[in-house]
C-alpha cells in the first residue's frame, strides 16, 4: 500500500532501505514502530519529496492491538515541527477510515512528549486518561468508517 500527501510519500520498506534505516535509527534512540510477526500490520516508510529528491525521514504503523488498531510513528529529528508528522498520520487516519476494516485507532505518546500529544489532538485522538504501566499516555479515536475516494495508488 502506498500513500502520497502534498510533501510526503508512504510506502512499504525494502530491502534496500535497511543500511539507510540503520543510520537513521542510533542506538539508544526510539525505535521504528514494528512488532516480531508483523500478522495484519500496515507499515509505511514516511519519505519527504520536497527539494527533488525523495527522502528517507521516518516510518509509520497500524498494529493490532487488544481490539482495535495502534497508530505508531517517528521521524528523525531534523525534521521535527515542520508537519511531517501530522501529514503522514492524517493519510494513515484516512487509510484507516476508508481503505481498511477499522473502527478504532489508538496511539500512545510519553507523558512530556506534548508534540506528538498535538499531532494526535489535531487528527481527533482523545486522551482517555488511562496511562500504561510503563507510564506512555493513551489517546483514542473512533474511525467514522466512510466508503469515500481516497488517493492511494497500489
Amino acid at each position: 500500500m502506498f500513500a502520497r500527501t502534498r510533501r510526503l510519500t508512504l510506502r512499504p520498506g525494502w530491502p534496500e532501505d535497511a543500511a539507510v534505516l540503520a543510520k537513521l535509527v542510533a542506538p539508544g534512540a526510539v525505535a521504528p514502530p514494528g512488532s516480531s510477526d508483523g500478522a495484519e500490520m500496515v507499515e509505511l516508510l514516511i519519505c519527504a519529496h520536497e527539494g527533488g529528491t525523495p527522502r528517507l525521514i521516518g516510518a509509520i504503523a497500524l498494529a493490532p492491538q487488544s481490539g482495535s488498531h495502534e497508530l505508531a510513528f517517528w521521524l528523525i529529528p531534523d525534521t521535527w515541527g515542520r508537519g511531517y508528522a501530522t501529514e503522514a498520520a492524517q493519510a494513515v487516519v484516512e487509510m484507516a477510515r476508508h481503505a481498511l476494516p477499522i473502527r478504532r485507532l489508538s496511539a500512545t505518546c510519553a507523558a512530556g512528549d506534548t508534540a506528538s500529544a498535538r499531532v494526535l489532538r489535531k487528527l481527533g485522538f482523545r486522551d482517555t486518561g488511562a496511562r500504561r504501566a510503563d507510564g506512555p499516555v493513551v489517546f483514542e479515536l473512533e474511525v467514522d468508517c466512510q466508503p469515500t475516494t481516497m488517493p492511494i495508488a497500489a
